[in-house]
This record gives structure tokens, sequence and C-alpha cells, in this order.
């Protein structure tokens, strides 16, 4: 019988916590044995990665950390072995198997790539990783945020991998310009910022995007949007339809806006403009577009405007700018205005509405004195679609909102929904439940698709009864 409860007990949730709690008691703060081993095997890193770096240049070995073959690899991993078993000879000390290959590990990694993160820049699955300052590192992985036992040696570490992402950029960070916006080669967008400006240590946000670029299938697959969407936004691109993606920081703007762009026809001009390049445009006649930072001596910046003005001397057919975010925001208007029709760019919002209220701001920004009837007509006459993007609380990624700009009534820009997303809760894996469903409602515009040759089957407007909107 004593037997019998203590399997029972042993097999209670109230057992689990107990135990689960135990285990997290080992933190190297908590566990003063354990912070110093981490202590030992960080100096042993610094050690072996110095001397792994001399032998490389007494070899005459030189790698360029993006594009590293297999090879190659397999190639450090074995000099810094050998470093490793010298210095143990040499010191006469002795760490176990797992703690060996940790060290041989890390240091080819700082070696071939970007040092601990190294990994998770290779995972596929990995979408954003955060370097929260030295000893906090956490990913996002299938859209949950998970924090990870990977850890820098120091301030020092977390600063030498940022130069090595910026410095064949040209770009620069120091005390004097202490934030940068960049990219890995692979188009992943990064942002540094460092103290004094943060004070829990250098700080690094990387957010990935897949080496392939996602398409229209893995959209409609992932429950971005629909079927009958997607035909509803390849018909609006073809037929040069201006279009605005809104939504909040990491709900899929840009990947939306690279499935858009691939809807327009290869034989177009496309000009791309962006802070740091990012956009896979796949058609051959593109030209991309970077803006500039200021040089050491506060000089020489080129801002995202100066490149929206430059643009329509270069006779596009289609201007796709990344992100709108300040005065460019009147000269982008302004092109929507005069014949550019069919561009399309993305800006950060709550809401369809909430969009056009900072489309006003951004233009008051360029510093012009307009009224605010004028900005509304100049908004109202340019953006004609509004496709408007959330990330849900589990982690996936909904286009929630297509919704057109109708025009003027009085001082208010008209909008009218033309596809929603109706959510009909969460089921028991905390995952929202929901569906894509149209209004009933035909765009305006759909004369201006049809004389351009674009014609859609009226049904995928139609709404099936009053399924799904109770």
């Amino acid at each position: 019988m004593q037997n019998d409860r203590n399997i029972k007990l042993k097999a209670s949730p109230l057992f689990e916590l107990g135990k689960e709690l135990v285990n997290q008691k080992t933190t190297p703060e908590e566990n003063p044995e354990l912070a110093e081993k981490l202590a030992f095997i960080e100096q042993l890193e610094e050690t072996t990665l110095k001397r792994a770096i001399d032998e490389m240049e007494e070899q005459d070995i030189t790698i360029n950390i993006n594009n590293v073959s297999p090879k190659e690899k397999a190639q450090i991993r074995m000099l810094i072995s050998q470093v490793v078993n010298t210095l143990f000879a040499e010191e006469r000390k002795f760490i176990g198997r797992a703690g060996r290959e940790r060290v041989i590990s890390d240091v080819t990694d700082e070696v071939t790539g970007y040092g601990p993160i190294d990994p998770f820049i290779h995972d596929p699955e990995v979408s954003e990783i955060m370097v929260n300052g030295p000893r906090k590192v956490y990913i996002e992985k299938n859209g949950r945020i998970l924090k990870t036992d990977v850890r820098f040696r120091g301030d020092h570490h977390v600063r030498h991998t940022i130069e090595k992402i910026i410095s064949p950029l040209g770009r620069r960070i120091d005390e004097t310009s202490p934030m940068v916006d960049a990219r890995l080669p692979d188009g992943s967008r990064v942002n540094a910022i460092i103290p004094p400006l943060v004070l829990n240590g250098p700080t690094l946000t990387i957010r990935k995007f897949a080496v392939e670029p996602y398409t229209v299938e893995d959209m409609i697959a992932f429950g971005t949007f629909t079927t009958e969407m997607t035909i509803f936004l390849k018909a609006c691109v073809e037929s040069r339809i201006n279009i605005i993606v809104s939504g909040g920081t990491s709900s899929g703007k840009t990947t939306t806006l690279n499935v858009l762009s691939g809807f327009i026809p290869e034989d177009e001009r496309i000009i791309t403009i962006e802070d740091a390049a990012e956009l896979q445009v796949r058609q051959e006649h593109n030209v991309r577009m970077e803006s500039r930072p200021p040089n050491i001596e506060g000089k020489g910046a080129i801002a995202i405007r100066d490149l929206v003005i430059n643009a329509l001397r270069m006779r596009p057919d289609r201007i796709v700018v990344g992100e709108v975010r300040g005065g460019e925001a009147l000269d982008m208007l302004q092109a929507m205005n005069t014949g550019h029709d069919g561009s399309i760019t993305t800006g950060h919002s709550n809401s369809p509405r909430d969009m056009l209220f900072r489309l006003e701001t951004m233009v008051l920004m360029a510093g012009m004195d307009l009224p605010v009837r004028a900005i509304r007509e100049q908004v109202a006459t340019a953006i004609n679609l509004i496709v408007h993007q959330e990330r849900f609380k589990d982690g996936t990624r909904k286009v929630t909102n297509i919704t057109e700009v109708t025009g003027m009534e009085g001082d208010t820009v008209t909008l009218q929904d033309i596809f929603v997303f109706k959510q009909m809760g969460i089921d028991e894996t905390n995952r929202v439940v929901g569906r894509h469903l149209p209004t009933g409602v035909v765009p305006k515009f759909i004369t201006k698709m049809e004389a351009a040759g674009v014609y859609l089957p009226h049904q995928i407007f139609r709404r099936n009864g009053d399924e799904g909107w109770s």
C-alpha cells in the first residue's frame, strides 16, 4: 500500500511542479559551482579563439563567413579541435567530453559565422532572434517567443558580433552613433543599439526571412488569406490599383508586400526603395535603392524621401516603398496622383482607419503647411486599397481587413470593407479560430479593373447568407 501511495505521489501534478521548481535552481546566478564552470569554459573559448586565429594566419587560411562551404567548416573545426587538445595538454586541466565539444562548436561558429547565434540564423524554423545583452537570448519559433540557454562571453562579444554584421555594409555603431539598421546577406533585417541608449548591454534584433520567399500557396496554407482574397489582390495589382499594407510590428507586412510584388507583370520596370534592403522582388527588371545614414561627420545622409523623388526621374512603372514613416509619405502620395498607378507600400497602424490618420501626420512631417482637408483629398484620391494585417496571440498572422478607400464625404475619408476576418474564438490548443469572409460589397474601382482588361467573377464578393456573421 505504501509503495502504491509513493507511485501516486510521484505521478501527481504537485510532484511534477516541485521537480520543475528544483530544476529551475540551476541558473549560474543561483548555482556558484555552475557559474564557475561556465566562466572557465568562456575563458577557454576566448583563449582558443585567439590561438585559432593565429594558426589560420600562419597557415594562410582565409574564409568568407557569408559563403562558408561544408568542407571549409570541417577544416576549421579540425584546426580548432587540435588547438583545444594542445591547450588542455599545456594547462593540464580536465573538462568532460560535452564541455570540450561545446568549446569546439562555439569557437567554430565564431570563426565561420556569427558566434553563439549562428545556429539560429541557419535554423529555418526560427523567425526572430533577440539578444538582450550578453546573458539573455530569445528566439521566435513557430510564432512563439522562447528563452534559450545561449550566452555571450560579455558585452564586448555582442559588440563584436554586431560589427561582423554591419561592417561589410559600410555601416558603423559607436558612442556617437549608437543605433544602426542593417541586413544579413540573405535579406534578414538587423537592428542594433548599444549603451548608453540601452541599459542592459548591447541589444541585437534579427528579423529573419525565408531563404525561399513565401508564395501565395504558402500564405493560403498559413491561413493569412484565402484563395478568393488572392484572386482579388492579384487582379488589383495587375490593374494598377494603389495599395498600402498596414499592420503592427511583426504582423507580416513585408512578407505580404513581397507576395503582392510577385503579381507585377514581368514587362514592367520596378523601383524598390527601403531603409535596409529586404524585399525579394523576383522580376528581372527591377532597381533596388537603399537609404544611407550620415557619416561620422554627420554628413551624406540620403533619406527615403530623397530616393522617392529620384525614383520619379527613373521612368518607373511601379514604385514599391518598403515602409513610409515620415515626410516621404507626401512624395509617395503625389507620385500615386501623377500617373504612377500601381504603387505599393507599407505602414504601421492598428486598423485601416488609423492608417489614414498616420498618413495625415506623416504628410505634415514633410514640413508643408497644408490644410487637413487638402491632405485628406490627396489620400482619398491616391490610395485605393488598404490591406490590414495582424499578429494574433497564438503567433499566427492574418489579413484581417481588405478595405477600399471610396472617397470623401464632407471632411471624412470614407472606407468600405471588401473582405474581413471574423474570429470565432480560441480552441483547446489556444489557437485562434475564425474565417475570412466577403462583406458582399463590390469595390467601386471594379470598372477601372475591367477597363484594364482584368475581369473578376462577382461571386467572390458574395456573402453566403449570414453564415459566420453572428
